[in-house]
C-alpha cells in the first residue's frame, strides 16, 4: 500500500517560518501584548460598578432597554461570583481579536466581491480555516509566539476571520444590479461606487459578519486557555482538570452571559441599519 503524509510538509513550513521570521513574529507579539494589556488595564481600572453602569448605558444606546437591563443584571451576577477580573480579561482578548479579524477580513471580502479570481482563490482557504479543528490553531501559535495571551489572540484571529470575509463578499454581491447600473450611469468611479452605494446597502450583512466574528472570537478565546491565555477560559479549564464542578459551572455561566450581551448588542446594530 502506498502511503503519503502531508504532516512533514506542514512541519517543514512552520519550522522555516519560525527560523526566518523571528523578528517579524516578535514585532507582532509586542504589538498584540501592548494592545491587550492596555485595554485590560482600561477595563479593570475603574471599580466594577462604574464599568457595569457604562456597559449598561452603552447597551441602552446601541440596543434597547431590555438589553440594558439584562446587561446590568448579567454583569452584576458575574461580579457577585468574583469573576469580574477574568471576564474583563476575556473581553479584552475578544475585542482585540475581533478588531484584527475585521481589519483583515472586511478588505478581503471587498476584494473577493469585486474580483472573481480573488474569490476563487479565497474560497478554499476560507473553507480550510472554518473546518480545521480549533485546537489545531494552537500548535503553530505556540511555536511562533510561545505561551500566553498573544498566541491565543493570534489563533483566535485566524479562527474567527472567515465570517467577516464571506458576509462582506455576500453583502456586496447582493447589491441590486439596477442600483449599480444607475450609479454607473451617473458617472460614479469604482471608489464612489464602493463607499457610497455598495457598502451602505451591504452594511446589514456586513454587521452580521461582525456578530459572527465576535461570537467565534469568544469561543476560541476560551479554548486558548489551554495555552495560558487566561480569563474565563482558564477558570473553565481549571474546573475540568481539577474536577471542580462549581468553578466550571460558574465560569461557564459567565461566558454564556458575556456572549449573550455581545450578541444582543451586535444584533441590535444589524437591525438598526
Amino acid at each position: 500500500m502506498i502511503t503519503f503524509h502531508v504532516g512533514p510538509f506542514f512541519e517543514f513550513i512552520v519550522e522555516w517560518m519560525k527560523d526566518n521570521g523571528e523578528s517579524f513574529f516578535n514585532i507582532i507579539k509586542i504589538m498584540n501584548k501592548e494592545l491587550i494589556e492596555g485595554l485590560e488595564k482600561i477595563l479593570l481600572f475603574p471599580p466594577s460598578i462604574i464599568m457595569i453602569i457604562l456597559f449598561t448605558l452603552l447597551a441602552y444606546k446601541l440596543a434597547s432597554k431590555g438589553v440594558a437591563i439584562f446587561t446590568f443584571v448579567g454583569f452584576m451576577f458575574i461580579d457577585s461570583m468574583e469573576l469580574w477580573q477574568q471576564t474583563m480579561q476575556t473581553l479584552s482578548m475578544v475585542m482585540v481579536s475581533a478588531l484584527i479579524a475585521l481589519l483583515i477580513g472586511v478588505p478581503l471580502g471587498i476584494l473577493s466581491a469585486r474580483h472573481d479570481r480573488a474569490n476563487k482563490i479565497l474560497r478554499p482557504i476560507l473553507d480550510f480555516m472554518q473546518t480545521m479543528p480549533a485546537f489545531v490553531y494552537l500548535i503553530p501559535a505556540v511555536l511562533f509566539f510561545g505561551m500566553g495571551k498573544v498566541p491565543g489572540t493570534i489563533a483566535t484571529v485566524i479562527f474567527s476571520m472567515p465570517p467577516a470575509v464571506r458576509l462582506t463578499n455576500l453583502g456586496i454581491r447582493q447589491v441590486p444590479s439596477d442600483v449599480v447600473e444607475a450609479a454607473k450611469s451617473f458617472g460614479s468611479t469604482p471608489g464612489q461606487m464602493l463607499y457610497k452605494v455598495q457598502l451602505p446597502i451591504a452594511l446589514p450583512t456586513i454587521l452580521a459578519g461582525v456578530n459572527q466574528t465576535i461570537m467565534l472570537s469568544l469561543s476560541m478565546v476560551v479554548i486558548a486557555a489551554m495555552i495560558g491565555a487566561g480569563g474565563l477560559g482558564r477558570e473553565v479549564y481549571n474546573g475540568i482538570t481539577q474536577l471542580k464542578i462549581g468553578l466550571g459551572f460558574e465560569s461557564g455561566l459567565a461566558v454564556v452571559i458575556l456572549a449573550m450581551i455581545l450578541d444582543r448588542i451586535t444584533q441590535a446594530l444589524c437591525k438598526r441599519q
